[in-house]
């Protein structure tokens, strides 16, 4: 039991690290060896987690994935009840992020930019996508809109320009406009 608890925290050293630098300076700006060293970590100990560097990027974004979607769903829900207000309020978890730790902008872009088309990066990050426009959809459809798969991308278009540009502009303004303009959209396809 010890031995499983000791890996655990192992994994999560490695994973913190590996959230931090990535999120940082790139998948490709980071190797292993500084990993190890951020993770205070035995190189023994990161390969037999993580054979290769692949394994590690994969992990990093599952394990993102799992933590945006969390800090997006709980943005919506501190704006209310309202489907239409979460899909406004959804945009203070960029703002959030934003305050955390400056803005690097979106891990899956930057997964996709710097990553093969055919490689297990690439896909977490589609997969993602996918995720969030589903929960999106589903956001839309409880507002009444006509076509909420269709108020569903314009929203998703925004979250992803908002990142965008506010890795370029590190300006917080980028993220507010974005929530604006998610305003309007709601109330423009929700107008009956």
């Amino acid at each position: 039991m010890v031995t499983r608890v000791r890996r655990t925290a192992s994994v999560e050293k490695i994973l913190d690290a590996a959230r931090s630098l990535f999120y940082a300076h790139g998948l490709r700006g980071v190797g292993m060896d500084q990993v190890i060293a951020e993770a205070g970590v035995a190189k023994s100990t990161m390969y037999a987690h993580f054979p290769t560097k692949g394994d590690l990027v994969a992990a990093y974004l599952t394990a993102t994935d799992d933590s945006w979607m969390d800090q997006l769903q709980t943005a919506a829900e501190q704006a209310g009840p309202d489907p239409a207000e979460q899909l406004v309020g959804l945009f203070d978890a960029l703002l959030n992020a934003f305050e955390r730790h400056g803005f690097f902008g979106c891990p899956f872009i930057s997964a996709a930019v710097e990553t093969s088309l055919d490689s297990q990066a690439r896909e977490i990050a589609i997969a993602h996508t996918r995720r969030r426009q589903e929960w999106l959809t589903t956001l839309a459809a409880a507002t009444g809109a006509p076509e909420p798969e269709r108020l569903a991308w314009h929203i998703g278009l925004l979250v992803d320009g908002a990142m965008a540009a506010g890795r370029l502009l590190q300006d917080r303004a980028v993220v507010e406009e974005a929530k604006g303009a998610a305003r309007r959209l709601v109330d423009e396809h929700t107008a009956a």
